[in-house]
């Protein structure tokens, strides 16, 4: 138990309806459902998103800065990726119904449903899980910088880049 959390305040809230607390809605096949402190005040250094994929749709590559996440596969299949920043190597775990994947904290990473349908629960041990979106960082970062670091033409990026929505969340647009 948190020494934190007032377990016997009245405002100590014990169920929540995760369906209730939408993260991200691309259509009623792709969405992501949020479950965090601020849903539930009595959480403890947990938090959860609940994911719902159609084939060949992404969760767009990301890292959490501070939290490691656990995928289980409720439903459905799904390619789980990761770049190890230990040996730049991606690694692609497949998953199904009862398999999970372990994402160390800080790690790139990316699910790609493998089969309509699909099901995933991402478990953070973080109260609220930070994110740093790849959509974030292609569309935020300066075209001259980004021109300038990889020695092409600053219009073709910013050409390239100009559908990039933020906060894609789930791809593809």
């Amino acid at each position: 138990m948190s020494k934190s959390v007032d377990y016997a305040s009245p405002s100590a809230q014990f169920t929540f309806d995760v369906n209730k607390s939408p993260l991200f809605i691309k259509n009623s096949q792709n969405y992501i459902n949020v479950l965090g402190i601020n849903q539930l005040n009595t959480l403890d250094n947990v938090s959860l998103l609940d994911i719902f994929l159609s084939r060949s749709n992404i969760v767009e590559p990301h890292y959490h800065q501070n939290a490691s996440e656990l995928v289980y596969c409720i439903s459905g299949a799904a390619v789980v990726s990761m770049l190890n920043p230990f040996t730049n190597q991606i690694h692609n775990y497949y998953i199904t119904p009862g398999q999970v994947t372990n994402i160390p904290q800080g790690w790139w990473h990316y699910e790609v449903a493998a089969v309509d349908h699909t099901h995933l629960l991402a478990i953070f041990n973080a109260p609220t899980p930070q994110v740093i979106l790849g959509s974030n960082i292609l569309k935020f970062t300066p075209s001259n910088i980004m021109s300038h670091t990889y020695g092409f033409n600053e219009n073709q990026w910013k050409q390239l880049t100009a559908s990039i929505k933020p906060n894609t969340y789930i791809g593809p647009q």
